[in-house]
């Protein structure tokens, strides 16, 4: 990926597309890549990943049965917050990405990841606190998509009381596949 549509281009090691499986049920979709995973071009390596690779076998699955994304594919220097227009210059990726996977659930990670899924599916979109984990049913041109948001993995790096919060809110998983 030789993206140069927005200025994180300079600064990145590695651009962070994504991975996991191409037929994936469920789709995660995160902030922006850490350093961790700028410098190794995959997504959630980090402390962040170890968290969500602890949430997803706490379910029986493994990253190799979902499929892991961001909303931006290069980090923002220092890990500072995603910019608007880098957004709007990235997401036309993640909109190929979610098209060609297909998934029958998508999970935003976070609130970045919330508020840009709620508005391209056209959502009310309150706060993440209030909405976490509760199931989202959205018709499309496609077929029905369910969008289950979540805090960020990252979260539980900070305040490990969210830790039990996360565990709760990925078994809601279960209940979508079985739709």
């Amino acid at each position: 990926m030789s993206c140069k549509r927005c200025d994180l281009s300079r600064t990145r090691i590695n651009p962070v597309f994504g991975e996991g499986s191409e037929n994936a049920e469920i789709m995660f979709i995160g902030e922006a890549p850490g350093s961790n995973e700028d410098k190794q071009g995959r997504p959630f390596v980090g402390r962040a990943g170890k968290i969500l690779d602890e949430l997803l076998a706490s379910i029986d699955l493994e990253r190799e049965d979902v499929y892991i994304a961001n909303i931006l594919k290069c980090r923002p220097p220092n890990n500072r917050n995603p910019e608007r227009g880098e957004i709007e210059s990235c997401t036309e990726y993640l909109d190929a990405q979610i098209e060609m996977i297909s998934p029958k659930v998508l999970v935003p990670l976070g609130n970045f990841a919330f508020q840009y899924l709620f508005q391209k599916y056209g959502l009310n979109a309150e706060k993440i606190s209030v909405v976490h984990g509760k199931i989202f049913k959205k018709t499309t041109l496609f077929g029905t998509v369910y969008i289950v948001p979540m805090y960020h993995p990252a979260v539980a790096t900070y305040n490990p009381n969210k830790k039990v919060i996360l565990l709760d809110d990925i078994k809601v998983l279960f209940e979508v596949l079985k739709k």
